[in-house]
């Protein structure tokens, strides 16, 4: 089996350096980049299992780069950055990232975020493919929902993860606890913001009642719980 190919964005040679080594001493591939530019060039002819961005680029803008890799190429996203300050990680988290390390980092602890986030990638036997629910089939190879008529909503890599969580535990309450548990990417009040947004996002593309949502409740002050039913394969 291939080994999962990991994509470096940073503009430190050292950072590039130090994460490609860690990276191929623990059996992955990686390609690295300094500038924005290189990488998106390269997209076209790769496909990344999962990449490591950082915010701080000399000709783009990190923020906007997440956000487009996780609406347009359904990409797993690891942001490593030297912004520490509470609303980068949470702007970074609601544009579609998945998980959020703050400079300087232990590449132990890097290597440990991404076998993480490889290993919840991974489709179990009995949820593969596509999920049918309340007039909706959600595509997650493809990370779009088509409603009844064929007409298809993207979605990002980020919002896939809160979906399948619902639509695999039906008709019971997903806690916020249950919610850090299965889907990482930090704690606190920034992990409850990115939540909160993802959810919204997807309210918004099941074209749900923002006041009166019939898939997916709010159960104040316990977590949410999706109510439809759910046919999977």
């Amino acid at each position: 089996m291939t080994s999962p190919l990991i994509a470096i964005l940073d503009d430190e040679p050292e950072i590039r350096s130090i994460l490609q080594t860690a990276l191929e001493e623990a059996g992955f591939r990686s390609r690295a980049f300094g500038r924005a530019t290189e990488f998106e060039a390269a997209l076209s002819g790769m496909t990344p299992d999962l990449c490591l961005l950082d915010l701080s680029l000399p000709d783009r803008d990190g923020l906007t780069l997440v956000h487009r890799l996780a609406t347009e190429k359904g990409a797993a996203v690891i942001i490593i950055s030297g912004r520490a300050q509470v609303q980068d990680r949470i702007t970074g988290l609601e544009l579609g990232a998945d998980d959020y390390i703050i400079k300087p980092f232990d590449p132990a602890e890097v290597l440990a975020r991404i076998r993480a986030r490889l290993r919840r990638d991974r489709p179990a036997p009995d949820t593969a493919g596509q999920a049918r629910f309340a007039g909706w089939t959600a595509h997650f190879d493809r990370f779009v929902l088509e409603d009844s008529e064929g007409a298809e909503t993207p979605f990002s890599h980020a919002e896939s993860e809160v979906l399948r969580l619902f639509l695999e535990r039906p008709k019971r309450l997903i806690s916020r606890a249950l919610m850090q548990e299965v889907l990482g990417g930090g704690a606190g009040e920034a992990f409850d913001r990115a939540m909160d947004v993802r959810i919204s996002r997807l309210r918004t593309k099941l074209r749900e009642d923002p006041k009166n949502p019939r898939l997916i409740k709010t159960i104040y002050g316990a977590g949410y719980i999706f109510l439809g039913d759910v046919d999977w394969g």
